[in-house]
């Protein structure tokens, strides 16, 4: 017998924590079972693009940077917020990897749309793969920003992951997918 899932009923919503860079919402929910928990905490966050751009001769553009939550310097692919007034992911996609790497392409094709953590966060992930990018311009950062632009051969991606070096989730993901989109 199929276990019928339902949804948790928001009884109250409070945001409790609200900063430009970060927001925390405080739900009061009843589970379908009639248990209810007021203390519930959510990340409230904005959707962020991720891009798998690769070069006309087959080199994969990559960022490599120091991200604090974790403290280590990492290699990920470029992405970011989608930025408010911006009406499709696209734009923001375009934009981000422009301001990180200086590349830019005609040919934005979106993969697919993720949860990275549907449990705390509200936010979702657009990844894209952008074929035939070119370098057109110089980084344009961020104050807070520093990124160090690599380029990788497609054939060496999944070696990259396969031995940690590419290792955060999303970038591991759509890396992935879209290595099989590009075999086909």
């Amino acid at each position: 017998m199929t276990k019928k899932i339902e949804p948790w009923k928001t009884l109250t919503s409070e945001l409790v924590f609200d900063h430009p860079w970060y927001k925390v919402r405080r739900d009061h929910v009843e589970l379908p079972d009639g248990q209810q928990l007021d203390d519930y905490f959510v990340s409230v966050r904005s959707n962020v693009v991720l891009i798998f751009a690769v070069t006309e001769d087959e080199q994969v553009v990559l960022v490599r940077q120091y991200k604090h939550g974790l403290g280590q310097i990492l290699i990920e692919l470029p992405g970011g917020v989608i930025d408010e007034g911006e009406k499709a992911p696209q734009e923001a996609a375009r934009r981000e990897l422009l301001e990180e790497t200086g590349y830019t392409t005609d040919e934005l094709e979106l993969l697919l749309e993720v949860s990275d953590n549907p449990t705390k966060d509200t936010n979702t992930i657009s990844f894209f793969l952008a074929r035939n990018a070119r370098l057109v311009a110089d980084q344009q950062l961020d104050p807070t920003e520093n990124i160090e632009v690599l380029t990788v051969p497609l054939t060496q991606v999944e070696s990259m992951i396969l031995s940690g070096q590419i290792r955060v989730a999303g970038s591991v993901a759509l890396c992935l997918l879209a290595l099989r989109k590009l075999q086909r």
